[in-house]
């Protein structure tokens, strides 16, 4: 069966998956709809997809409906594009937040539903996504979700009841990876660095140590020591850090990340 991928929302992050996922996989179709007619005109300049004149258009024409839209609109759409679904079509939601009881609530019971937590590494093929099924997903469905998530980087199955809790590790976290980049950058810079090579040098060290952490399936607390020799520079650096709550700094913004998903669940 051929099947059409439909994207309701094609900004930052929908933009990403629907550029990867194009180019990872030219025997399936795509369309997408977004309010912003500009952003699929961009989009369309350099990848191939179908461009639909509604949401409504867009669902009765697609088999999978991957929706990317801002929490707070998420049920106005919901409702708009409610009498056009039918149990063998499959929404994949990409908001933060929201469970799959959410979407089966409006659009039916028997509306097969995956929620996906996805991030912006997405856009260069090394994003890392959560997913969980709903428990209507046919094993060949599965597959093919898995499939298409898989061209934009590295997929794991979550159960739904830590789908909050990981989006602080995977979905926000490249803005405090990005930040650490910047800061790290801006301490070179001061010591006469220039800039661009100071981004440069940051991220390639950002990049090595995570692919060391994953290659060689040490404890990060023991690739540490590795550098840290006895009164050598790098441990005058982590004691500072350790000195100014470096860990706590990140575990508290991630506790508080995580309460503000719940919150922006609860509120719609």
């Amino acid at each position: 069966m051929a099947y059409r991928v439909g994207f309701i929302g094609a900004g930052s992050m929908g933009g990403a998956l629907l550029e990867r996922m194009t180019k990872g996989d030219e025997t399936i179709k795509f369309a997408a709809y977004d309010v912003n007619s500009k952003c699929l005109d961009q989009l369309s300049e350099f990848i191939n997809f179908d461009i639909e004149s509604s949401a409504v258009s867009l669902v009765e024409n697609s088999d999978i409906i991957i929706l990317a839209v801002k929490p707070q609109y998420c049920k106005e759409v919901l409702f708009d594009i409610k009498e056009s679904f039918n149990e063998n079509k499959i929404l994949v939601s990409v908001i933060v937040g929201l469970p799959i009881s959410f979407y089966k609530n409006i659009l039916g019971d028997k509306v097969k539903v995956v929620r996906t937590m996805p991030n912006t590494p997405a856009l260069v093929g090394e994003g890392m996504t959560l997913v969980s099924f709903d428990d209507l997903i046919e094993n060949k469905e599965k597959e093919l979700i898995l499939k298409l998530f898989s061209h934009v980087g590295k997929i794991e199955e979550l159960n739904e009841n830590l789908m909050c809790e990981v989006t602080a590790l995977t979905g926000s976290s490249p803005a405090y990876v990005f930040m650490f980049i910047e800061a790290m950058a801006d301490a070179a810079v001061q010591s006469g660095i220039p800039r661009q090579l100071a981004y440069k040098l940051a991220s390639q060290a950002v990049l090595g140590s995570a692919k060391m952490v994953l290659d060689t399936g040490r404890h990060p607390a023991e690739l540490k020591d590795m550098v840290c020799s006895p009164a050598g520079t790098t441990i005058e650096a982590v004691v500072a850090l350790e000195r100014e709550g470096f860990r706590n700094a990140v575990i508290t913004a991630m506790n508080e990340c995580t309460r503000r998903a719940k919150e922006i669940a609860d509120g719609i």
